[in-house]
């Protein structure tokens, strides 16, 4: 049984093993080579695993599933996420949960730490609330906060942050989008005698893999706090959440609010919250307001930063109105000429949404696929056929070099891509 040498760790580990596997080989030949064969023994080889405190192991063995095509048990899930648990391997433990959802099976990670008497840490707690709070889950959000009082730990800024997020990403009801920026409001003035949940040794695995708790806890500030000083004043962690949630509400008047009470806090808005405001004014259709907030930055003395370019672009054409389309091209002609290039996510980006321009002469569009295509950067199916397709849209001649190019771009992209709902 070869399942023994998974439990023993003979001379390699699974991973080294999926490296070794021959697809063409025999059925003889492949049971010889494989570690288990149904979801039962897989459940045995992770207990084995997790009793050797080879945590980190256990994401090989899903793998091995996978790849053998078994189809893995709420038992095999539980007990994948109870070892990770146990190797406070939280990025594994989120994965799995995420797995189990997409199966339709719907975990409770501390229900079931508690019955296999896992004792949370703070990391953990934390872990479980903001994943919570990523999918609205407001009850489960607050059943985590009691039992993290009544464990003696108190509420840190993830914790608040993640209070924030739990009522923007709740199921709409009867609830206002006024009483959600109320209640992130009152949120944040509760939030100024946040405590630290834990020492910072808890944390301490991550910081030596890079993970920054930012990243770990799912912030919306994660992409950007590894950029340099000024982008992401990361003592701002509540406010920052709060912004983005309001930007997402369309809520000037509690954007507002809150700028008062960060500047009554004594703080500046760093970079990510200038982004915040700008979005929430730009897609509440208020372009003076957005362009001023970007002015005065511009304007500050402060490193400028494509990312600001970006948001402007991209709030300037909501709705697609004549003088939003002029401004976002301006911007973008702007930003070129100061020397500040697209990555090939923005790029991506900007020119899937400047393609949904149903009238004007799409010269917005047109001047972003030009940007990308000097820079040599393919950009995305999506965004190369929505450009393609906004294309046809217009009277351009078959022969022409611009269509021409992009429709052999959109055929390659096909041949390599597929075509269908289930593309990358």
């Amino acid at each position: 049984m070869k399942l023994v040498r998974a439990i023993t760790g003979y001379n390699r580990s699974l991973l080294r093993a999926l490296g070794r596997r021959y697809f063409a080989a025999s059925t003889e030949e492949y049971a010889k080579r494989n570690y288990a064969n149904n979801a039962s023994e897989y459940n045995t080889v992770v207990a084995s695993l997790t009793a050797q405190r080879r945590h980190i192991l256990l994401r090989d063995v899903y793998d091995d599933m996978m790849l053998d095509g078994v189809q893995p048990t709420r038992d095999v899930f539980h007990s994948l996420i109870v070892g990770t648990m146990k190797g406070a391997r939280m990025q594994d433990a989120f994965y799995f949960r995420d797995q189990m959802k997409a199966m339709g099976l719907l975990p409770d990670i501390l229900e079931e730490m508690k019955i296999n008497q896992v004792k949370p840490t703070g990391q953990t707690y934390i872990c479980l609330l903001n994943a919570c709070a990523a999918v609205g889950r407001v009850d489960r959000v607050y059943a985590i906060v009691r039992d993290m009082t009544a464990a003696g730990l108190g509420l840190n800024k993830f914790c608040y942050a993640g209070l924030i997020a739990a009522n923007r990403n709740k199921t709409p009801d009867a609830t206002s989008t006024d009483d959600i920026a109320t209640k992130i409001i009152e949120l944040v003035e509760q939030s100024k005698g946040w405590s630290s949940v834990e020492a910072p040794s808890d944390i301490a695995e991550n910081v030596m893999m890079g993970v920054s708790e930012e990243e770990l806890y799912n912030i919306p500030t994660a992409e950007y706090v590894h950029r340099r000083a000024g982008f992401v004043n990361r003592q701002l962690t509540v406010y920052h959440v709060a912004f983005h949630a309001l930007a997402d509400l369309q809520n000037i008047e509690a954007t507002d609010t809150l700028l008062e009470m960060l500047k009554k806090d004594g703080k500046s808005p760093d970079v990510f919250i200038v982004m915040q405001t700008m979005r929430c004014y730009l897609h509440s259709g208020d372009i003076d307001r957005g362009l001023k907030t970007f002015e005065d930055y511009m304007n500050s003395g402060k490193p400028p930063v494509v990312e600001l370019y970006v948001a402007l672009v991209e709030g300037a054409m909501v709705g697609y109105t004549p003088r939003g389309m002029q401004l976002a091209q301006d911007t973008l002609v702007n930003m070129n000429s100061r020397g500040f290039f697209l990555s090939i996510k923005m790029g991506n980006d900007l020119l899937l949404a400047a393609s949904g321009e149903k009238t004007g002469g799409y010269t917005t569009a047109n001047y972003i696929w030009d940007l990308m295509q000097a820079r040599k950067m393919t950009p995305s199916l999506p965004a190369v056929e929505a450009y393609y397709n906004g294309l046809k849209e217009r009277e351009i001649p078959e022969d022409d070099p611009r269509l021409m190019l992009v429709s052999r771009t959109y055929n390659d992209l096909r041949r390599r891509f597929g075509s269908g709902p289930g593309r990358p």
